[in-house]
């Protein structure tokens, strides 16, 4: 081989590290009391970091999940075929508590312990976790049907993944998934068109096209149907009790941007049998208790890809040179760096928070409950409204090498909008952030109080909160200034969040750019005097550490 084929000039490849070796996450299980939790986090970072994991995801991102409707002889069967490794990474996630297990953990701390293991794990693949943040998020919403709940919550919250087919009843371990829009409705669920015809012995039939279902193979399913008395919430089985296919017809899969691993696919019902959970004309009071927890997981995986873009960016080792001189070394560079880490230590540091704000609202605490509330709608929507723009920063850091696919570059970038679309697009959740406050009052005020907690800590926290609070006094063009408010309402709690419990450098470099207006319109326009050098080293990956 001649020496014009010798690779030099190149990071190598990010393998084998701990991935929870990252400060912020660290610093918030020590804050929450949730310190039993951190050796058990440093083994799921190892796995997570590991060859074998990363090529799981690899493989299930290639080999995407193929819809098969009918078997040789014709029959409809209407199954979801996925590569080996989605499987792996199912069953791994299972045993972690990933997805509903926190619900009947007697741990302490166990949502914000199970945000930050999926914090890391999720790191692997996007795809996966979706099914696994349904189940999640599925117990709560359950629980407004008690029979269902004392029959299903255990299986939900196993530790078994058991992907065979048949009754809920007799498996491991169960899956569960969403089936809310319609072509017709978009996000306006209320405009659901598919029926549900109450039966003699306390089921319903469910008739009608839902355009988008997540995770259509799942277990069971929570869908949205109108039944007599209005919009309803119905618990669907894709295996009935006596072992038979509940008549339930994926029509397609959906051929999406990002998350390729993951099935999501337009379902048919016709005369589906479900079961009632909640009250007639309570289907969205009832399904929101899984949205909300879905909102969660949507801050917590846009977090996760921005510390995924960040991480290579920052990796250490090797360093490329241009110009005559380490890429890291020119004051421009660093700064371009130390701005895209700011931004995910900011939005993981928010992400842990509202996991510990779960545990408390979880536990009874009103205060928490109320703060929760709008605290999701804002964290949601900003959040991962950062993620796309991010992603496109950190892939831009590496250059040509970033575009190509074997740097899962692209991959990230793909995945970096769904968070956003997901659960609630942007003027969705502005509107409901609006909404909280309207309908609630008392839940902006729990935030602006978590505000005041940090005052006179940082002059330009200070000056923005009160900035925001005038912001307030203009009713009347509410609506149209509702994403200025709700960024603002985010950027000063991330602000207030890093100054009362964040690293001086971080809280610092964030108050002055992103409140004190010592910043441009892109990333990499930080002012002068930030410790650059304390920021990336807190974003470092430890490779061999």
């Amino acid at each position: 081989m001649t020496a014009t084929h010798t690779v030099t000039n190149q990071v190598p490849p990010l393998v084998d590290h701990d991935v929870a070796d990252y400060p912020a996450l660290l610093e918030a299980l020590h804050r929450e009391g949730a310190g039993h939790a951190i050796e058990e986090l440093h083994a799921v970072g190892r796995l997570a970091g590991s060859a074998q994991a990363q090529e799981w995801g690899d493989l299930a991102e290639a080999h995407p999940p193929i819809l098969r409707t009918h078997d040789r002889f014709g029959h409809r069967v209407d199954e979801v075929v996925y590569d080996p490794s989605y499987h792996r990474l199912m069953e791994t996630a299972v045993s972690l508590g990933l997805h509903g297990a926190p619900w009947q953990d007697p741990r302490p701390n166990p949502h914000l312990t199970r945000a930050a293991r999926s914090s890391v794990w999720g790191v692997t693949d996007a795809g996966h976790g979706c099914p696994i943040s349904m189940t999640y998020a599925v117990v709560p919403a359950l629980r407004a049907n008690p029979e269902l709940a004392a029959e299903y919550e255990p299986l939900l919250c196993s530790l078994d993944y058991d992907p065979s087919q048949q009754a809920p009843s007799g498996k491991r371990g169960l899956i569960a998934g969403m089936s809310m829009t319609e072509k017709q409705g978009g996000s306006d669920v209320r405009a659901n068109r598919t029926e549900a015809v109450p039966q003699a012995d306390g089921s319903y039939r469910i008739t009608g096209h839902k355009w988008f279902t997540s995770a259509p193979m799942s277990d069971l399913l929570l869908v949205l149907a109108q039944a007599p008395g209005g919009l309803s919430c119905f618990f669907l089985p894709r295996i009935l009790p006596d072992g038979t296919r509940n008549a339930m017809t994926i029509q397609r899969l959906k051929d999406k941007l990002g998350n390729h691993s993951n099935a999501s696919g337009e379902v048919e019902y016709d005369n589906a049998v479900a079961w009632l959970v909640g009250d007639e004309g309570r289907g969205v009071p009832t399904i929101i208790e899984m949205v909300n927890m879905t909102r969660l997981d949507c801050t917590i995986g846009s977090a996760v890809g921005m510390r995924g873009g960040v991480q290579p960016a920052a990796h250490p080792a090797t360093p490329r040179w241009a110009f005559g001189a380490p890429v890291v070394d020119p004051p421009l560079m660093r700064i371009g760096r130390a701005d895209v880490a700011i931004e995910a230590e900011a939005s993981t540091t928010v992400a842990m928070w509202l996991a510990a704000l779960t545990d408390r609202a979880v536990a009874g605490d009103e205060q928490a409950t109320d703060l929760r509330r709008i605290s999701l709608a804002v964290s949601k929507y900003f959040v991962c409204k950062r993620g796309p723009i991010h992603a496109a920063e950190a892939l831009e850091c590496l250059g040509g090498n970033g575009y190509v696919e074997e740097s899962r570059m692209p991959r990230l970038y793909r995945e970096a909008p769904l968070m956003s679309v997901w659960e609630g697009s942007g003027n969705v959740a502005a509107l409901d952030t609006l909404r909280a406050m309207a309908r609630q009052p008392h839940t902006l005020q729990a935030l602006l109080d978590e505000l005041d907690s940090a005052a006179g800590a940082d002059a330009h926290l200070d000056a923005a909160v009160i900035r925001l609070k005038d912001s307030f006094t203009d009713l009347e063009s509410m609506q149209h200034r509702a994403r200025a408010i709700v960024e603002d309402m985010a950027l000063a709690l991330q602000g207030s969040l890093l100054v009362k419990h964040g690293h001086p450098a971080v809280a610092d470099a964030f108050t002055r750019s992103r409140l004190g207006g010592e910043w441009g319109s892109v990333f990499g326009t930080l002012p002068t005097g930030v410790d650059t050098a304390a920021i990336i080293e807190r974003a470092c990956p430890k490779v061999g550490a």
